[in-house]
């Protein structure tokens, strides 16, 4: 722990600078401070003057191996997802740790929690019951609620919440000085410098948590190897019934969470953490630079530099119930970001392909590949072939047939075909096994869903170019007050 007051201009100054710099300058390469270097940038450029020339001057050849090139990404893709899918069916895919196990642990070490929030105000009061929940002694939690400073309703909201009374005296508010850029991370920067728990989470302002969610954790890092140094919980909405976009959401996080994401952790490959509910070591994600405040999929980024450090994650059997975004255009500006995130910690990660290939290794390093930079390609790429064959089944104009020879047009009907059918089975079981029949109708419906992940996608990718760091709010208190698992 620090011997100088947090409370003091001096402390806090280099809190801040820390929270800001402290990446970019201990490894400038790491940081997303700048989204394209000059040989990426130029990279692109030349790829697309190449392009654009063989487009003009060899139209059908150049299309035509353009659409195969696309098919195989969407082959490729579909064929990881059913891998990493099958392996996350596995019954140990996921840690359990019973209620009597995590009530029996003893000698329980210090923990922090983090909880970033900006222009909360109407969801501050549910986030102290629930944070005032948590079993854990007292004495060795500390719970740091990081406000920006010049929030004057979130900070007003807290402190009507009971925030400095005597039974909440471990949930202490600190006041995150004004700084760009204003993301999450640099919050989360900030509030590490004050935390003193040997374990660190974040939980996000609309959270609710297992209450016994941290035992469980300390439970889970006692049994598992040196080597595990963050343990995701799962997380999952309280609001699935409020309209369908809710029920596609919800239906989206059961098969991520339940499935996905351990069978990634199966398989060794990086991990994109969810933003949420991520369990480290202190000392760990100190060394390995925490949090880039300038990604604005920070969860995704530090899973990675877990990897490539040589450490590992679990996925552990705790829910945390959040809201599922009831709004369209919210959902797309809370969607695009992480899709702009996931370009962001690929461009970043790429930088040093041959350290991180032999860090990650081969089958990792394209798995990385494919699930950050292949996921919002991808989708920006189905508005196009969703046109395509519609445009075909209306009309049947020759210029889109030549461009699917025999070669190309069996492998694209087999992407068309068994890889959306996969999709929907994919989402099938994992509601069947969720024991969730009430998201049947989302399940056969996700194909509407799909067009906004492009919509949200094609979006993501034009603020990459335009505004990389630019962290899109989303707002939250818009969801019902049911509180379903």
């Amino acid at each position: 722990m620090t011997t100088v007051d947090p409370d003091s201009p001096e402390f806090k100054e280099r809190a801040l600078h820390a929270a800001v710099h402290g990446l970019r300058e201990s490894d400038p390469l790491a940081s997303a401070s700048v989204a394209f270097l000059p040989w990426q940038r130029n990279s692109l450029l030349a790829a697309l003057t190449v392009v654009v020339l063989c487009t003009v001057f060899f139209p059908r050849p150049t299309l035509t191996v353009l659409v195969a090139l696309c098919t195989l990404g969407y082959l490729a893709v579909m064929a990881d997802r059913i891998l990493i899918f099958k392996r996350g069916m596995a019954r140990d895919s996921i840690m359990t740790v019973s209620d009597e196990r995590a009530l029996a642990a003893t000698d329980l070490p210090p923990y922090t929690i983090l909880v970033p929030a900006y222009g909360e105000p109407e969801v501050v009061g549910d986030l102290v019951g629930a944070l005032d929940r948590i079993d854990y002694p007292r004495d060795r939690l500390q719970v740091l609620l990081l406000l920006e400073e010049d929030d004057a309703p979130t900070i007003e909201a807290a402190y009507a919440a009971g925030i400095g009374a005597s039974a909440k005296a471990h949930i202490e508010v600190v006041l995150v000085p004004p700084a760009d850029p204003r993301t999450k991370p640099k919050a989360c920067n900030y509030g590490l410098q004050r935390a003193s728990g040997d374990i660190v989470t974040i939980y996000d302002a609309e959270d609710i948590p297992d209450p016994l969610q941290l035992r469980r954790v300390v439970a889970a890092f006692r049994e598992l190897p040196d080597t595990v140094v963050c343990v995701q919980a799962k997380l999952a909405f309280h609001n699935p019934g409020q309209n369908l976009l809710t029920a596609w959401f919800t239906m989206d996080y059961g098969l991520w969470f339940g499935y996905l994401l351990p069978g990634l952790m199966r398989s060794r490959a990086p991990i994109p953490l969810g933003g949420t509910s991520n369990h480290f070591k202190r000392d760990v994600v100190t060394a390995i630079g925490a949090w880039d405040p300038y990604n604005v999929t920070e969860d995704a980024d530090l899973g990675v530099r877990i990897a490539a450090r040589g450490f590992a994650t679990a996925v552990i059997d705790s829910v945390t119930l959040e809201e599922a975004n009831p709004d369209p255009i919210n959902w797309i500006r809370q969607r695009s970001r992480w899709y702009k995130g996931y370009l962001q910690s690929w461009l970043v990660h790429t930088r040093r392909p041959i350290e991180l290939w032999r860090n990650i290794g081969t089958v990792g390093f394209i798995r990385f590949t494919l699930f950050l930079a292949g996921t919002p390609i991808i989708a920006c790429l189905n508005l196009v072939f969703w046109f395509i064959s519609l445009s075909w089944l209306l009309g049947q104009p020759w210029q889109i047939g030549v461009l699917f020879p025999a070669v190309v047009y069996f492998p694209a009907l087999i992407a068309l075909l068994i890889g959306n059918a996969s999709t929907i089975y994919m989402n099938l079981v994992a509601c069947r096994e969720n024991d969730r029949a009430d998201l049947l109708f989302a399940c056969l419906t996700s194909p509407l869903y799909w067009l906004m992940m492009s919509i949200a996608a094609t979006k993501g990718c034009w603020q990459l170019v335009r505004n990389p760091s630019y962290w899109e709010k989303t707002f939250h208190g818009l969801g019902t007050t049911e509180k379903q698992a």
